[in-house]
């Protein structure tokens, strides 16, 4: 087995134990979590477009997006009041 195939199936095994470990969570968890995965996803490709560090776009971008999905709940969770 190459090495190449080795770390495809340890990926693709952490990405799958990731995925159970959503399955309990609450809506602001979620949304919290998913801000974050979407601001580290755009904040990489941004600092690749502009040829900054890519490493720190996206752990800015997950910090951001973090927050922005914390927030957007609470303003869900305030028009349910």
């Amino acid at each position: 087995m190459s090495n190449t195939a080795i770390r495809n199936a340890g990926f693709a095994a952490i990405l799958g134990l990731g995925l159970a470990a959503c399955s309990g969570m609450n809506d602001t968890e979620q949304r919290t979590l998913s801000g974050g995965a979407i601001g580290a996803g755009v904040g990489a490709v941004g600092t690749v477009v502009t040829g900054g560090c890519v490493s720190c776009g996206a752990a800015i971008g997950a910090g951001v997006g973090a927050v922005g999905g914390y927030v957007y709940d609470q303003v869900e969770k305030s028009k349910g009041n």
